[in-house]
């Protein structure tokens, strides 16, 4: 419990990634993208401060970025594996309460036409980067074309953040403030999200006042 209080504490978290070096950061960011139990983890905010973190020279962020693009990597190229099995179980299974093989085919449908975007912009989506490959292994989607948009999404991902990092720690307001930076970059992850909720909702808000 500790461990995970100390993931949404800046200063704590600074401390955590200097004495939990590469390993750890990649096994979180392996873990977010990968794993179901991942996706409470705080990925760009973490890339963020390891950035500001290599920095300061504890790290060398040439590496960082390789290595931390690696694992975003592999973690979605695992959770599409999870998928791509439980999908194929999943088109053998009869409809029942719970379940509908069309969702299946509705899901296999928008991953045909949308699944490079929506793997790539997952990235930058909490909740979503954890899901989103899982959901494409379902569906079915082409590999060799998410693994396209996986390894692109992945490494774009991890550059651009501890990029940002690494060049804006140099920035005496931004070590000082690092708190409400990442306060912001957590609203700007979760705004896509809110952004589509409140479209959808006046879409649907739209459509019944359209029905009277």
């Amino acid at each position: 419990m500790e461990f995970l209080k100390s993931l949404y504490q800046p200063e704590k978290l600074v401390e955590l990634i200097r004495s939990g070096g590469y390993a750890l950061l990649g096994l979180i960011v392996f873990a977010e993208t990968g794993l179901f139990v991942g996706f409470f983890l705080p990925g760009d905010s973490l890339l963020f401060t390891a950035g500001l973190v290599a920095s300061q020279g504890f790290f060398s962020i040439s590496y960082l970025m390789v290595l931390l693009s690696v694992m975003a990597i592999v973690g979605d190229a695992v959770g599409f594996s999870i998928g791509f099995r439980a999908g194929v179980a999943l088109y053998k299974k009869d409809d029942s309460f719970w379940f509908r093989r069309n969702h299946l085919f509705y899901a296999k449908e928008f991953y045909e036409k949308h699944g490079g975007k929506a793997i790539f912009l997952a990235r930058f989506v909490p909740f979503a980067r954890t899901f989103a490959p899982v959901v494409a292994g379902i569906a079915q989607m082409s590999y060799l074309r998410f693994a396209a948009y996986n390894v692109f999404g992945g490494i774009f991902w991890v550059c651009s953040m501890t990029a940002a990092g690494y060049y804006l720690g140099s920035i005496p307001w931004i070590r000082l403030n690092l708190e409400k930076v990442i306060l912001l970059i957590v609203f700007l992850s979760v705004l896509p999200i809110l952004i589509e909720y409140f479209r959808n909702r006046r879409k649907a808000k739209n459509e019944v006042q359209a029905g009277h």
